[in-house]
């Protein structure tokens, strides 16, 4: 149980990660939408700091503020996209996404109640977490990662860059009137040679 100091931070990051998420989805303009999913960002990671997973606030830190979300503010800024166009269908979802929505709401409320309802179900996993004091958080998801799951760890970055590959592919547009360079009719082209027979004294 969190006290003090600890309880009051995580209240913080937990009403700030709410109310960024609420922004994120009800801002007009999308690049202030785009800060707002960097806020709450910012304060998940807060979150996992408190919940001894260093790691986790690590990558999502550098990974998806780092990297992810400043590739969509530039994306968002440069790109002219009418937005308002793009949400004028988005009401004929409202029913996937609100089943979609109770799905995931009924799968957290099972874990919550598993966990309070029967605490011991946590000590009989197959790999249960170390003590932090015997073995670092880092260091044990590393040994998961990359012993246990290496071959499901290394198909996952094989999809991610195949599906990487398919989106450039499917999103690649030739322009016309754009000369560019063809390699290989370049080298397989014949050169043409014509030798003339100049008189003598008519040379250049």
């Amino acid at each position: 149980m969190l006290s003090g100091l600890e309880a009051a931070f995580f209240y913080l990051f937990a009403f700030v990660v709410v109310a960024s998420a609420f922004m994120v989805i009800s801002a007009r303009n999308p690049v202030h939408s785009v800060l707002f999913l960097i806020l709450a960002f910012f304060n998940a990671a807060g979150l996992f700091l408190l919940a001894g997973a260093e790691f986790l606030a690590m990558i999502l830190v550098v990974v998806y503020v780092g990297a992810v979300m400043v590739l969509f503010l530039f994306v968002v800024m440069m790109l002219d996209v009418d937005f308002a166009e793009l949400k004028s269908g988005a009401l004929q979802y409202a029913p996937i996404g609100a089943l979609v929505g109770l799905i995931l709401a009924a799968e957290l409320i099972v874990v919550t109640a598993g966990y309070a309802f029967a605490p011991e179900l946590g000590g009989a996993v197959a790999q249960p977490t170390p003590d932090i004091a015997t073995r670092h958080n880092t260091a044990a998801l590393g040994d998961i990662l990359y012993t246990d799951y290496i071959f499901q760890f290394q198909m996952a970055g094989l999809v991610l860059l195949v599906a990487m590959i398919g989106a450039i592919v499917l999103t690649l547009r030739h322009k016309e009137n754009v000369k560019r360079q063809d390699v290989v009719a370049q080298v397989a082209r014949k050169p043409v040679i014509e030798v003339k027979k100049v008189e003598t004294g008519k040379g250049v």
